[in-house]
């Protein structure tokens, strides 16, 4: 019997212009992008932390984002266009889902608060990877551990499905490095320890790969 997991069904998303305000756009997606909200982002500075606002914000045009379960809706500036800002934002909020890391995180940001101690940093770290990270990802069946915390920097390892998973470096740059630097600003350097390499039941695998 074949212990190989189920493939996902692809993300479709569905764009709509509105015809009251041509700036604003509704993306309906296939799956939950959020499941609380409706929460509104008006500027990057708000968006800071939360993955898939941040990169939406990244694009040229995106004046404001609104997230609430499946739909996102958004603000474009007046001078942008819909011709292809349209593609590139189905394809950030594809690429986020394929993270498996939650879009928008609730944590609150540290504000002014004085340095921490290494010990402190990896508590903090830990409870996120409880809260937010972990809860998420287990759907794939992975999960992420801390090996250590020294010097700015944190050294991580990956397991499970997420272990020679090929949507794993994707998973750390756009969904876990943007949740660490919100509550953590002392991490200046994410270490990824893990032997992909041995992984032996991955969530994503290489095309014409066989389980």
């Amino acid at each position: 019997m074949s212990d190989a997991r189920p493939v996902e069904p692809p993300v479709i998303i569905r764009a709509e212009v509105s015809l009251a305000d041509p700036d604003t756009c509704k993306f309906t997606v296939s799956r939950t992008v959020h499941p609380g909200g409706p929460l509104f982002f008006e500027n990057r500075e708000q968006a800071a932390g939360s993955p898939l606002v941040e990169r939406l914000f990244q694009l040229p045009g995106v004046a404001h984002v609104l997230v609430a379960a499946n739909v996102v809706t958004i603000g474009k500036k007046s001078n942008a266009v819909w011709l292809g800002l349209k593609a590139s934002i189905g394809a950030v909020i594809r690429s986020q889902l394929l993270t498996g890391i939650c879009a928008i995180l609730e944590s609150p940001l540290r504000a002014g608060a004085s340095k921490r101690s290494d010990a402190e940093v990896r508590a903090t770290v830990q409870g996120l990877l409880d809260r937010e990270v972990n809860r998420s990802i287990a759907s794939h069946g992975g999960q992420i551990s801390i090996v250590d915390v020294r010097d700015g920097k944190l050294f991580i390892a990956m397991s499970g499905g997420c272990q020679g998973c090929t949507a794993s470096q994707v998973t750390l740059k756009y969904g876990f490095e943007l949740m660490v630097r919100r509550v953590a600003p002392e991490i200046v350097d994410i270490v990824d320890t893990t032997d992909h390499a041995s992984g032996t039941k991955p969530f994503y695998q290489h095309a014409g790969e066989v389980r």
